[in-house]
């Protein structure tokens, strides 16, 4: 059954919504929304909705302090990712998250290091892993971004490669990168596609704009594709009623 798995998204130490595709080293992302209230605000919101699985996300450097408090509301109910590596997910998990997650430290130079996957797999135990696996159209295939996704690395998905890293975590959450922050509609074929190769829970975002575009992950991810959305929500700026996102579940 598809859930709604809600986000805070940190940058430098706020909770803001921003066009992920602008993240870059230097210079500042495009910002959609930046919230007065702490992280800690927005997960009790979502733990008295009874959601859980959300993911507080770490968008650079400076937001240690902001996803400790968020994590910290209610232990277990949030998962967490951002610079996650071996030598510090055991930190995060002490932390309150209930999942770390883990994209860039697994790549090196574009290719996907199996070595590394193992590592952290063991690090924090299968069940406690969830790969970000977010990704742009390229050649006629998906490919994984990495390093704030300014990274088009070679691995791409499909339906073995999947397979192969189910064996490693619990979940995966893909970013339509093309598409996210920009309330444009989303990717119905990426979202087709996770629903028959994900052998294990999966988490699509981008593009949400209303309760269409849910519905039509509903349909095309014939209900086994859970979903995030930002900055469309009426809480973080947008127009689409957070209240009417709970209820259509």
């Amino acid at each position: 059954m598809m859930r709604f798995r809600p986000c805070i998204d940190l940058h430098k130490g706020k909770v803001k919504q921003i066009v992920g595709s602008s993240l870059r080293d230097s210079g500042d992302a495009v910002t959609n929304f930046e919230a007065t209230q702490p992280p800690s605000y927005f997960a009790e919101m979502y733990w008295r909705e009874g959601l859980s699985g959300g993911h507080v996300i770490m968008l650079g450097p400076g937001n240690e302090e902001a996803a400790r408090e968020a994590l910290g509301c209610h232990p277990g109910n949030l998962q967490v990712g951002g610079g996650i590596n071996p030598e510090n997910a055991a930190e995060w998990l002490a932390a309150g998250a209930d999942k770390v997650i883990v994209t860039s430290y697994l790549f090196n130079d574009g290719a996907l290091d199996m070595d590394k996957v193992r590592r952290i797999s063991d690090a924090v135990q299968r069940e406690k892993l969830v790969i970000d696996l977010s990704c742009v159209w390229k050649d006629e295939a998906y490919h994984v971004a990495t390093n704030r996704w300014q990274t088009v690395c070679e691995f791409t998905l499909d339906g073995d490669s999947l397979s192969a890293l189910a064996t490693h975590c619990a979940e995966f959450l893909v970013h339509a990168v093309g598409v996210e922050g920009k309330q444009g509609g989303i990717d119905a074929r990426l979202v087709t596609l996770l629903a028959d190769w994900s052998p294990i829970p999966v988490t699509y975002a981008g593009g949400i704009r209303n309760l269409d575009d849910i519905e039509e992950i509903r349909r095309a991810g014939k209900g086994r594709v859970d979903f995030t959305v930002g900055s469309a929500l009426d809480i973080f700026g947008g127009s689409l009623p957070y209240a009417d996102v709970c209820r259509a579940m």
